[in-house]
């Protein structure tokens, strides 16, 4: 199950090897915490902003995808941000090519059996069966996955995994109805309600709207409102916010509610592979926050199970 890119790149890794791959994926289209939203005429970026690269591998990779012109520099020139084109999807959807996936297909629970075979629950599916499995997923719901099915961990293993905890955060969509004074390069903020804000028009998202803007609510405004109505957040954040909107009107707006939005701690490894099991567990739990850190996590693990395609 691979909500975002890291079990992607892994997969389509291993078809190139001769493996036979499937991507399960619950929402109605790829991408994760790197999902665009359309609300009315307007497009957002409602997850992940952009990313930057530390890793030289996953460099070459950015590079190679740039070239190809999924990939730009924002702001253009020498940033070491990065987004996707033409929205922070487009990196999801370009990888969801290499491999198959099937969308709005919901897993319940994951059974191991003592062939060594996976057994996957999928809702209003049935069943399918796997010799290899790799979740991707945040580690709470890998582990309530694997619960569910009643798959017993080693034990160290699974208290590393307990230990993975992620922060929420309430992202508010808000459509204006002329341009704002928000930075072109958008801006973040230490203190307040507000962690991030940006408009989607200024990063060269195309759409209909005159102002698409993406505000990311802190992690501590986020846990005490995580339950409240979307009035009451829209309410008690415009304040903090209303000196960059200016004249500016709220023509439209939505709220997504991120409950795993960006990981508290970080497992000691790259990812986790347990090849009695034929179980891998990556993402942004394991490799470093925020989307290169998931990159490598994946890849770590595509290169732990390359090694069981070579000798079998």
């Amino acid at each position: 199950m691979a909500p975002v890119y890291p079990g992607c790149y892994s997969l389509a890794s291993w078809r190139r090897r001769g493996a036979t791959v499937q991507v399960l994926e619950k929402s109605g289209g790829v991408g994760g915490r790197m999902s665009t939203k359309r609300v009315g005429n307007a497009v957002f970026d409602q997850g992940a902003q952009f990313f930057k690269v530390r890793d030289e591998y996953f460099e070459a990779l950015v590079e190679c995808w740039a070239w190809q012109g999924a990939m730009a520099r924002w702001p253009a020139g020498t940033s070491n941000r990065w987004v996707p084109r033409p929205s922070m999807t487009g990196l999801a959807k370009a990888l969801g090519k290499s491999v198959p996936v099937r969308l709005r297909h919901k897993v319940r629970s994951v059974r191991h059996h003592d062939c060594g075979c996976w057994e996957i629950d999928v809702e209003g599916e049935g069943m399918m069966c796997a010799e290899r499995l790799v979740l991707s997923s945040p580690v709470p719901q890998s582990l309530a996955l694997l619960e569910a099915g009643e798959v017993s961990l080693p034990r160290e293993i699974k208290a590393s995994l307990q230990r993975c905890e992620y922060h929420p955060c309430l992202a508010r969509m808000l459509i204006l109805d002329r341009k704002s004074a928000i930075a072109p390069e958008g801006q973040e903020f230490a203190e307040g309600p507000v962690r991030w804000v940006v408009d989607n028009v200024d990063k060269g998202i195309t759409q209909g709207a005159v102002s698409a803007v993406t505000v990311h609510l802190s992690s501590e405004f986020s846990v005490e409102n995580y339950g409240a109505a979307e009035s009451e957040v829209f309410e008690k954040m415009l304040p903090a916010l209303r000196p960059l909107l200016g004249d500016a009107m709220v023509t439209g707006r939505a709220l997504h509610r991120w409950k795993f939005s960006e990981p508290k701690t970080q497992h000691p490894q790259r990812c986790v592979w347990l090849p009695d099991m034929r179980l891998g567990i990556c993402g942004d739990g394991f490799g470093g926050p925020r989307v290169e850190g998931a990159a490598v996590s994946g890849m770590a693990l595509a290169r732990e199970i390359a090694k069981t395609l070579t000798h079998e």
